[in-house]
């Protein structure tokens, strides 16, 4: 894993881009050089001394050439609803930080529901650069909620799976009914069972979509975003139960098996 830095990023866009989801552009060149798909950052807000705590954010794509990382995040809390108002400036980024994504596979499925779909990309477009057949299947809300549906069919060059709670874009209900089609149909490409299975949501989906993963034999990786306070292994606020243990989402994770998890 690279060294972690602590970087003074410019803040250069931030833009509302669906109902309370916001994406941020920040200059790092050096993170941006450094990281690797499902890894995140912890970031130190500027003019919220009230907030001492650093928050983590999940990388949803990286620009080497351009130095620039994209941060793609939910008004949820009290910090991330006073996010929106900030525009310019630096933010203090400490990254890259975590494990990754072990995607050595024939055939992969990933499966993201809400901002899960953010962590997925980067391995989505390492999938593609290595040649490696694979599916995407997301679910938000609404159709307006799906803001990662461009960037993933830009990628492909063809249509995620997509499921909205509301029936607006896509299948009506979760996601998990899709997830649940692939894997019993196989890879869209060639209709070859697939060997890798990565997931990113909400708990509840995860776990669903993990036991779908267990039943079909498919290896499977979940993403563990919890709530932390250090980042950096020392605080214990982030633990994950599993079944060697408690584990540390920040430096153990955030990427685990998820036959490994006790859900």
């Amino acid at each position: 894993m690279a060294q972690l830095v602590n970087e003074h990023a410019q803040m250069l866009s931030n833009e509302q881009v669906g109902p309370r989801l916001h994406l941020m552009v920040l200059e790092a060149p050096e993170i941006a050089g450094a990281i690797l798909p499902g890894q995140f950052v912890h970031m130190k807000l500027p003019d919220l001394e009230a907030h001492i705590l650093r928050r983590p954010f999940s990388v949803y794509a990286r620009d080497k050439a351009a130095g620039t990382i994209d941060i793609l995040y939910q008004e949820v809390g009290s910090v991330t609803k006073l996010m929106p108002g900030m525009q310019g400036g630096t933010v203090e980024v400490i990254g890259p930080v975590g494990n990754t994504w072990n995607a050595e596979c024939a055939h992969a499925l990933l499966v993201g529901g809400g901002v899960g779909s953010a962590p997925l990309f980067m391995l989505a477009e390492a999938l593609k650069e290595a040649g490696t057949p694979f599916d995407v299947v997301l679910g938000a809300q609404t159709r307006d909620a799906l803001v990662a549906r461009s960037r993933y069919a830009d990628l492909m060059q063809c249509e995620p799976c997509c499921a909205t709670d509301d029936g607006s874009f896509g299948r009506a209900g979760f996601c998990t009914s899709l997830a649940e089609e692939r894997l019993a149909q196989g890879c869209i490409a060639d209709g070859a069972a697939y060997d890798f299975l990565a997931v990113c949501g909400p708990e509840p989906l995860m776990r669903i979509v993990a036991k779908m993963g267990a039943d079909a034999g498919v290896r499977t990786q979940v993403s563990m975003e919890k709530r932390m306070a250090c980042g950096v292994g020392a605080c214990l606020s982030c633990v994950v139960d599993t079944v060697d243990g408690k584990r540390r989402s920040c430096v153990d994770g955030p990427i685990f098996e998820a036959e490994k998890v006790v859900w």
